[in-house]
């Protein structure tokens, strides 16, 4: 098939998407799973010992890619945000608000973790370092995000206020990136970037790639899983959710 006869449209439809998700699911969970045993093997016990953190370091085998995927995540669920608002389109909404726990469960699992290393690095469980700071605002962002949504009790209002909260906050996170850049802090610069080759170990480097996939994974995973609840909720009253109901 051609690329130019490919029909994009054709899954915006909650039914058909509905049909995808439910095939992707069990493939994402699965490499989630494999990914994410292959990257604590390599992080735990192959990768070797920090010179200067001893073996605290390891918690990077979960906090780095927890820390990447809280603003990709975002940036995600403000684009699907913002194809809801401009061309109104229901699965896209349906999908920011599919994102915000998964996103926020990141944001959390990357503040905490965080801490967990922060205690024998720096002396300390926390510290209003720029980057952990604009971090905690992104946790926040997504609170207000799920709160505001649910407070509406319209769900296309709801996803027109959510969806205008999600794109304001899209600011703060150039901010957590840049933060090492910007302003004095406590917090490392990046350990891997595009414009310089890797300041760790090729074990360790390759232990926290794998570690990114498997966070990809499991956030692919649970967005369409969140879903699919979502669209059989919201499209309840039509025939093809209630053919659906009595047919299980």
């Amino acid at each position: 098939m051609q690329l130019g006869a490919v029909n994009w449209f054709y899954f915006a439809a909650p039914q058909r998407f509905y049909r995808l998700a439910g095939q992707l699911l069990p493939w994402c969970f699965m490499l989630a799973g494999l990914l994410a045993v292959w990257g604590l093997y390599i992080g735990l016990w192959l990768a070797p010992t920090d010179a200067q953190q001893g073996e605290a370091y390891r918690i990077i085998f979960v906090h780095v890619p927890a820390a990447w995927m809280s603003m990709v995540v975002y940036l995600a669920m403000a684009g699907w945000a913002g194809l809801g608002l401009v061309f109104n389109s229901r699965l896209a909404s349906m999908m920011a608000c599919a994102l915000a726990p998964t996103g926020a469960l990141m944001t959390f699992l990357a503040l905490w973790t965080g801490a967990l290393w922060g205690k024998p690095t720096w002396g300390a469980w926390w510290v209003w370092d720029a980057r952990l700071t604009s971090e905690l605002v992104l946790l926040f962002l997504y609170i207000g995000f799920m709160s505001l949504h649910a407070a509406i009790d319209d769900p296309r209002r709801a996803d027109r206020a959510a969806g205008l909260l999600a794109l304001v906050g899209v600011v703060n996170v150039p901010i957590i990136y840049f933060s090492v850049k910007w302003w004095n802090t406590l917090h490392q610069g990046a350990s891997v970037s595009l414009t310089k080759s890797p300041s760790m170990a090729s074990t360790m480097l390759l232990g926290m790639l794998v570690m990114a996939l498997a966070c990809w994974a499991y956030c692919i995973a649970a967005a369409l899983l969140r879903v699919r609840s979502i669209i059989l909720e919201r499209e309840a009253h039509t025939a093809w959710v209630q053919d659906l109901a009595r047919s299980a």
